[in-house]
């Protein structure tokens, strides 16, 4: 069975790398009819944006950081001004800070809390809103983290706004299944994306073959993958996913509450 985005309108946050572009070259394969691809880097957002031109898909990139508060609406209403609606929207961009409860600061709180939670709220407000005006149904994924469960010690904000966003997934799900409109999350596992890498690698000072180093200790002996994620978050966006809404799925080689299962990712 194939997954068909045909005819649907697709806005993906942090979408200029990592997960989020490959979430928006997976859409242009399954044959979305257009994309907005968003985030900060300007140079890197038009190139993916063009990209997905070439390769025979509407696309265009709006500049935006979701710790501005107005940037989550304005982002939907460019989409329906470039597209004329959104059918499908993924929440991907996130704040991924260090910061445990001993050393966390307002700042971190704010900065972390603003991205990962004001901005994937705001952005659902206006795209539902876009949906119940034109009666027609949608499809919303939440990229999460299995830090809901836990976290480490140094992921305490960081875990806690994934787990407020996995109670919002679940609260917009109930609240507008009668209108057709499908929400769901999925709580990523640990994945070496670039930010991932660039923060432990310099930051973190674990050097840049920390991957393969984790790799070592894991049951699969690998990691998750993005190419993992971005088919799930596809899956959950189409129509073979059918009726599921307000799902909130464990990607990770583990089963949580299960002893044993050898760290919190």
């Amino acid at each position: 069975m194939r997954i068909d985005l045909a005819g649907k309108v697709l806005l993906v946050t942090g979408s200029t790398q990592g997960l989020g572009a490959r979430i928006a070259e997976l859409a242009a394969e399954a044959g979305a009819e257009a994309i907005t691809i968003c985030g900060r880097q300007q140079q890197a957002g038009e190139a993916m944006a063009a990209k997905l031109v070439d390769a025979g898909t509407s696309a265009h990139y709006v500049q935006a950081d979701l710790g501005n508060a107005i940037a989550p609406s304005d982002l939907v209403e460019r989409t329906i001004d470039a597209f004329g609606r959104v059918d499908l929207l993924v929440n991907a961009a996130a704040v991924t800070d260090r910061a445990s409860l001993i050393d966390g600061t307002l700042a971190d709180w704010e900065r972390i809390f603003d991205v990962n939670v004001r901005a994937p709220f705001f952005l659902m407000q206006a795209a539902v809103k876009d949906m119940l005006k034109r009666g027609a149904p949608g499809s919303i994924v939440n990229i999460l983290s299995t830090n809901i469960h836990c976290g480490a010690p140094d992921l305490a904000i960081y875990s806690a706004s994934k787990g407020a966003l996995a109670t919002l997934t679940r609260n917009v799900a109930n609240a507008h299944m009668r209108d057709r409109i499908r929400v769901n999350g999925i709580n990523m596992g640990w994945v070496a994306t670039p930010n991932e890498h660039r923060m432990q690698g310099e930051p973190l000072g674990k050097g840049p073959d920390w991957a393969a180093e984790v790799s070592k200790g894991m049951p699969l002996k690998r990691m998750l993958t993005i190419d993992e994620v971005a088919r799930l978050t596809l899956y959950l966006l189409s129509d073979l996913s059918g009726l599921q809404t307000g799902t909130l799925t464990d990607l990770e080689q583990a089963v949580f509450g299960a002893p044993n299962i050898g760290r919190n990712s």
